[in-house]
């Protein structure tokens, strides 16, 4: 199909791409790297009268880190710039690899971490780790700027907490703290080309063997991204055993909401978190007793 028509904006500053966004009002639509925006516009399910490119201002694509003040990734920075990042490997394995498992090459080295969060698929792959991570994303628009965390950024598949005239400049994620472990576990039928079937991301930081802080984050089993909150009540204060791991994993299985699809069946989706609960638990405690 070819594509609808629609004015092309390509501001050289977030102010310009600012203006161009209120002076349009609704039916515009902001470009990053493109892979969700033009399919959906190739297949005729959005039709927007104007396009903002974004790639063209400077400081967007960034990706840095600061002991202090911990990681930032910019709304142009590409999903293949991030998975491959030295302290981002080293320090945030479980947002290297959800990462460096999305799609294939070619999108990983167009698309971006931000569009992913702004497509707000049930199955996002970047959003489990960074919520199990405790990030938050940053707005900005004429009227100012604010800092959401990500938690409370999807409303629904597609929807997201992004008001008219705002666009997302960057995603935080805090430094990780001594004893602290991250992971991140999906399975889909083909791996590196398949949407994740399902997808669970955790952190957890340990006072020795005691676990002081804990966060798991199931993906493709509900509207949006969601937290296994009563799997977290379970480890929380307690030193981790395989049966206690095994208790968990259930409790996060009997959390899920899952539907069923082309992908896979609600049944399916709901075993899948138990055993990919129980793998991330495990990773989560073996990296943070090496740190």
């Amino acid at each position: 199909m070819r594509l609808p028509k629609f004015e092309y904006h390509a501001p050289t500053t977030l102010k310009g791409a600012l203006r161009i966004l209120e002076q349009e009002g609704p039916g515009v639509q902001v470009l990053a790297g493109g892979t969700d925006l033009v399919v959906k516009m190739t297949l005729g399910r959005l039709k927007p009268k104007a396009v903002v490119d974004v790639k063209g201002i400077d400081g967007l694509d960034q990706v840095r880190f600061d002991p202090n003040e911990g990681l930032t990734i910019g709304a142009t920075a590409r999903i293949e710039q991030v998975a491959s990042h030295t302290e981002v490997q080293r320090l945030y394995p479980a947002l290297t690899a959800a990462a460096g498992v999305m799609a294939n090459v070619q999108v990983r080295n167009m698309g971006t971490i931000v569009g992913n969060l702004c497509n707000a698929a049930p199955s996002a792959e970047n959003a489990p780790p960074l919520m199990a991570l405790g990030a938050d994303v940053k707005l900005v628009s004429l009227k100012g700027e604010r800092t959401l965390p990500l938690d409370d950024f999807f409303r629904g598949p597609g929807l997201t907490a992004i008001e008219p005239g705002e666009i997302m400049t960057a995603i935080h994620v805090p430094p990780p703290l001594s004893g602290s472990g991250n992971a991140y576990q999906r399975i889909s039928a083909r791996c590196g080309v398949d949407i994740a079937a399902v997808c669970v991301g955790v952190a957890a930081v340990f006072d020795g063997s005691v676990c002081s802080k804990v966060r798991i984050v199931m993906g493709a089993v509900a509207p949006v991204p969601m937290h296994a909150t009563e799997a977290e009540k379970l480890l929380l204060g307690q030193k981790w055993t395989a049966d206690l791991l095994e208790e968990a994993g259930r409790k996060a299985m009997e959390e899920a909401r899952p539907i069923s699809d082309v992908r896979a069946t609600a049944t399916y989706r709901k075993q899948m978190v138990n055993v990919l609960t129980v793998r991330a638990l495990q990773e989560v405690y073996e990296r943070a007793q090496t740190v």
